[in-house]
């Protein structure tokens, strides 16, 4: 199933899934910590220091057995564990791809800027949920912890970690040989460095053939001796 990872500094998981949250989502109506919870997921939640005490009241003591709540992670490495199920997020555009290119689905919680923008493509794109707001442009616990159930195992979240896996392998494609990704960073490299595509590619023959002939360019009498 995954473990839910909540952006801003919280991951939940159960059986096996986890989930990730970070530290701004301490309102009384909305915050991670109710919603998490109320979900029943094993958890990591990143906490700032400067925030600790916007945590629940007695909330660590409370979810011990099922939380870890850290002052810092290494967001990559915890996106790319096999046990994270769903990513709650602010959406901010680096995390967006850092979860699309790891096939992890999102439940996408914007603020302010670029963030609303990219939680409508996660919507468009089927590789996440975004929670309503209320009247007063809150989202509630309940709503959001909907949202984590939904993807950690509801029938849309079959659908959601599908799509999800699917821009994974596009985002494989696109880094490796040949790929969009790599041709267009070949070819920013190569034209920052004032090279033609015809004199770069030389180079790169040239550096591999010295490679595969390490005597290649040495003075013939070094090569006798």
């Amino acid at each position: 199933m995954g473990i839910p990872f909540c952006e801003g500094a919280a991951a939940a998981m159960r059986k096996g899934g986890a989930a990730m949250i970070r530290g701004r989502e301490f309102d009384a109506a909305g915050g991670g910590g109710a919603n998490l919870k109320g979900c029943n997921y094993y958890f990591l939640w990143v906490v700032r220091a400067s925030e600790e005490d916007k945590l629940p009241n007695k909330f660590k003591e409370e979810t011990q057995d099922k939380g870890l709540i850290v002052k810092w992670c290494p967001q990559l490495e915890v996106l790319a564990h096999h046990a994270i199920g769903c990513f709650v997020t602010h959406c901010g555009w680096n995390s967006t791809l850092e979860a699309l290119s790891l096939g992890v689905p999102l439940v996408g919680v914007p603020q302010w800027t670029d963030q609303p923008t990219n939680a409508k493509y996660v919507e468009v794109w089927r590789v996440g949920l975004r929670p309503r707001v209320d009247e007063k442009g809150i989202v509630g616990r309940i709503e959001k912890e909907h949202c984590i159930r939904e993807v950690m195992e509801g029938e849309r979240g079959r659908d959601i970690k599908r799509n999800a896996c699917k821009w994974k392998e596009l985002t494989k494609e696109a880094l490796s040989p040949g790929g969009s990704s790599y041709n267009n960073i070949e070819e920013f490299v190569t034209e920052i460095s004032g090279l033609t595509w015809a004199g770069y590619h030389m180079k790169r023959r040239l550096q591999n053939l010295s490679k595969a002939r390490p005597d290649m360019g040495m003075d013939p009498e070094e090569k006798r001796a």
